[in-house]
């Protein structure tokens, strides 16, 4: 915070906005109440963000917005089935409509009427009746179909606070009361002038047809919200006092027994206590391949249980559970600015005051220098049907002043970043990459150097077998067998990895007797009748000696930074040889070779000793591997490398990572780790595989490169289009027809990233 005292986040429903330039003022009113410490006005979601001391009251805020002519709507809420955000779409999307339709309705017979006299210089039945024809089909246009946009440019222009309302409310009134006036010169109180009254109908007609295709695609760019909103089971069975009851979502307690039947959704979050089963977990990870889970596994809610019958016990509801976390981050993603959005946040502010001087310009310079600005007519009229050269200087001013106002929208800058910055986190999420705010999308866009964690991060954290190596005439299952029936009675982390191991692959284990741990060497008993030997060298193999290929193999192990423990049957010799590590994790090494073939330079940190990094980094292809670091020594080997220049992204998972993805360019944290980890981290991979990080890499570079198209389009419309206008060579309808298709064409594009495909291709 910028005074360094707590304060609070609200997020609110602002309703009334319609372009870049009402968001700029709601901003604006209030950012200015004393104690507003930032606010950000998202308009595609038209959702407020605002960080403010405790001591502001919320009325306070609503009536800022009240001032700018706004209003709040009621508290965002995040529920688990939005059938009201849904709900309310549909109800503003039926309204647009609606007003669409009935200016189009009117638009018909004031187009026919007005082919012959543009084609022919024909009005029938005679340019009275004509006039007052176009200015009776043209009122209910403005000001029944178009009454909101009328209202909101007045009242915008009242406030010194213009928007592009503003604009086509002055070029759509500047056109209308040409009717006037051609009225009253064909009654011979004024003088001739071109009646544009059917033009502001026209231009009324193509905005309100612009704003329905606008609502529209921005109705589809919200879905990534509501789409999560309804993935949610509707219901769940509980036991209760012994009976199986069904109950409402809301209903479900910490601790409550959930029933999960075949093809049914897990209701909430909760651990496994009874049954097994695949679950399909593609909410969580994005990875469409079920995964077995039994007790002791994690259930999420909202993902779908495959063949088995499970008991579940809840431990997490309602804003606890992972499904109401990711649709928090993902609102709080799209309601935070991207840097380069505040270039053009710049000059939105200005954009509607300029041209409005613009316009007042053009006005004065046509009514006083009409030859000079009219040199191109003759020429372009051989081209442009519309170029009338033998126009009065009155008509052809108003009709480049008409065509500036509806041309220069700054709608089209206000939607360019927050549209496609809504669907990637919307992509993102159903790939399993939450991003926390929309900075962290420019600035994984512009990254150079990867940096990993080891242990959690690269390795899947907790030591597992690695290798089985028999003596002769031997098998591997048998070692493992004999090795893990012993273990069993073991409390060591070593003899756990071998145990898990012979369990993962079901082995059937013997029951072991006569247990003994020897300390510093290692643990014996009884086996099938056999006295089993496991431990160090000198343990296991007695007073025998052990071969050269034996030495071989120990040597090699070790050298891969492996502990490696022999098995040994008691007067009969060695049985095998178990290696036990942490374990690379399957996907590591080709997700590291792809995240170098995107551009990135791969480096590693870890508190472990030089020879497990070295061991470690050279098995997954990473050149670059800093060891034996204190969460201290992280952070300045981050800081290190960004004096050299770098832009680091940091992926890690522990608590003493959280430093070191601080003060990283952009944190990466495995959804798998600590919950510290994650609230520390810019991006979560809510799986463990680091895959997931090309997955960010890829989606990110795929969204900055919708907003750099979008900001393209929204400035190409306007740099282009404006001094044709000025030059009177540009129609006001063709003009309006331009602005409408520059937002429709930034709101498509942003929609296109629904088809990137950011699956990382490991191979």
């Amino acid at each position: 915070m910028a005074d360094g005292t707590k304060g609070v986040e609200r997020r609110l429903k602002i309703e009334g906005m319609h372009c870049a330039g009402c968001a700029h003022a709601v901003e604006k009113a209030v950012a200015g109440v004393p104690g507003v410490k930032s606010v950000f006005v998202n308009l595609s979601t038209e959702q407020a963000t605002v960080s403010l001391s405790s001591k502001v009251s919320l009325s306070t805020i609503e009536d800022a917005v009240q001032a700018a002519g706004y209003r709040v709507g009621r508290p965002v809420v995040t529920d688990t089935i939005g059938s009201d955000a849904i709900t309310r779409d549909l109800r503003r999307l039926r309204q647009v409509k609606r007003r669409m339709i009935l200016a189009w309705i009117l638009v018909a017979p004031i187009l026919c009427w007005m082919i012959p006299e543009m084609a022919f210089g024909i009005m029938w039945p005679n340019a009275l009746v004509f006039h007052v024809g176009m200015v009776v089909l043209a009122t209910p246009v403005l000001f029944i179909a178009g009454r909101v946009t009328l209202r909101a440019g007045a009242r915008a222009l009242f406030r010194r606070s213009p928007t592009m309302d503003t604009l086509i409310a002055l070029g759509a009134g500047a056109s209308f009361s040409t009717g006037f006036v051609a009225i009253a010169g064909e009654l011979g109180a004024a003088p001739t002038l071109l009646d544009y009254t059917g033009v502001s109908a026209m231009i009324m007609a193509i905005h309100l047809t612009g704003r329905y295709i606008e609502t529209l695609a921005k109705g589809r760019t919200s879905q990534a919200i509501k789409r999560l909103l309804i993935l949610g089971a509707k219901t769940a069975r509980v036991l209760r006092n012994g009976e199986e009851t069904e109950v409402p979502i809301a209903a479900i307690a910490v601790d409550d027994l959930m029933i999960v039947r075949p093809g049914e959704k897990v209701p909430t979050d909760g651990i496994i206590e009874a049954g097994e089963s695949h679950i399909d977990e593609s909410l969580v990870t994005g990875e469409s391949m079920p995964v077995r889970r039994g007790p002791g596994d994690a259930a999420v809610g909202a993902t779908v249980n495959g063949e088995g019958l499970l008991r579940i016990r809840a431990t997490g509801v309602g804003e606890e559970t992972f499904l109401a976390q990711v649709i928090r981050m993902v609102e709080e993603a799209q309601g935070t600015k991207v840097p380069i959005q505040v270039f053009a946040d710049r000059v939105t502010a200005i954009f509607v005051p300029v041209i409005l001087a613009v316009a007042v310009v053009t006005l004065v310079l046509w009514l006083t220098l009409p030859d000079a600005l009219g040199s191109l007519g003759p020429a372009a009229a051989r081209v442009l049907p519309w170029v009338n050269p033998a126009l009065t200087p009155l008509s052809l001013a108003l009709f480049a002043v008409i065509a500036v106002l509806v041309i220069a929208c700054p709608c089209a800058l206000g939607l360019a970043t927050p549209t496609a910055l809504m669907v990637g986190t919307g992509l993102a999420a159903r790939n399993g990459v939450l991003i926390r705010s929309g900075e962290a999308i420019q600035t994984m866009n512009q990254a150079t150097t990867i940096v990993f964690d080891k242990t959690g991060t690269i390795t899947e954290g907790f030591p597992g077998v690695t290798d089985l190596i028999a003596a002769a005439g031997a098998s591997g299952e048998a070692l493992l067998r004999t090795a893990a029936s012993v273990e069993t009675g073991s409390e060591h982390p070593i003899g756990k990895a071998i145990v898990n191991e012979a369990r993962s692959r079901r082995l059937e284990l013997h029951p072991v007797e006569e247990f003994v741990a020897v300390p510093g060497k290692g643990v014996r008993g009884r086996v099938a009748g056999k006295s089993v030997l496991i431990g160090i060298r000198e343990f296991a193999a007695g007073r025998q000696s052990v071969s050269a290929e034996v030495e071989g193999h120990l040597h090699r192990l070790r050298s891969r930074a492996k502990t490696v423990v022999l098995v040994g049957i008691e007067g009969e010799g060695l049985l095998g040889i178990i290696a036990v590590a942490d374990r690379i994790k399957p996907d590591a090494t080709a997700a590291v070779r792809k995240l170098r073939e995107l551009g990135l330079k791969p480096a590693m940190l870890t508190g472990d000793n030089d020879a497990t990094a070295e061991a470690i980094a050279d098995s997954v292809g990473i050149d670059r591997a800093m060891a034996e670091l204190l969460p201290g020594d992280k952070v300045a080997a981050i800081e290190r490398l960004q004096r050299e220049g770098e832009v680091v992204a940091m992926v890690g998972d522990g608590i003493n990572d959280a430093p070191a993805l601080k003060a990283a360019d952009v944190g990466i944290a495995i959804g798998t780790g600590t919950d510290v980890a994650i609230e520390a981290a810019d991006i979560t991979l809510t799986a463990g595989d680091l895959s997931a990080a090309v997955k960010a890499v890829r989606l990110s570079r795929a969204t900055f490169q919708k907003i750099r198209q979008n900001l393209f389009w929204a400035f190409f419309y306007n740099v282009v289009a404006i001094p044709i206008a000025m030059l009177g060579l540009l129609h006001p309808l063709i003009a309006e027809a331009a602005m409408a298709f520059s937002s429709i064409t930034v709101v498509t594009n942003a929609n296109r990233l629904h088809r990137a495909d950011i699956r990382p291709r490991l191979r």
